[in-house]
């Protein structure tokens, strides 16, 4: 991940509303969560809720997708395991065991298939 990428992921982040909805749908897992319901849950009004689920998707942390009338994000978790990763290895100075991060520390949507013995 480009130090740019790290900048604005971190950016987007750095905002209560913004880290409160990608948690969210963190949460969710892959599925994600139509626009009205985060609203809904959040209490937003929809400007408010457009304007910082964009923010989320220019710093690459969401994706969007459109079933019928209404608008899906989810979570990236491919960027969040990147942002995790860039962090680690450059701001823990000693590797992933020093920070106690790494393979296999709870980085994966909440309806990812299982790992292990027999996945693939």
């Amino acid at each position: 991940m480009e130090k740019t990428a790290i900048i604005a992921a971190l950016a987007a982040l750095a905002q209560d509303t913004r880290l409160g909805i990608f948690r969210m749908l963190v949460e969710a897992g892959t599925g994600g969560l139509a626009a009205g319901r985060i609203g809904d849950r959040l209490g937003l009004p929809s400007a408010t809720l457009s304007f910082h689920l964009s923010q989320l998707k220019h710093a690459g942390l969401v994706t969007c997708q459109r079933d019928g009338r209404s608008l899906i994000y989810s979570a990236r978790f491919d960027a969040m395991r990147d942002l995790v990763g860039y962090l680690t290895e450059n701001c823990c100075g000693q590797g992933p065991e020093a920070c106690d991060i790494g393979p296999g520390a709870g980085i994966e949507p909440a309806h990812a298939p299982a790992r292990g013995v027999g996945a693939s």
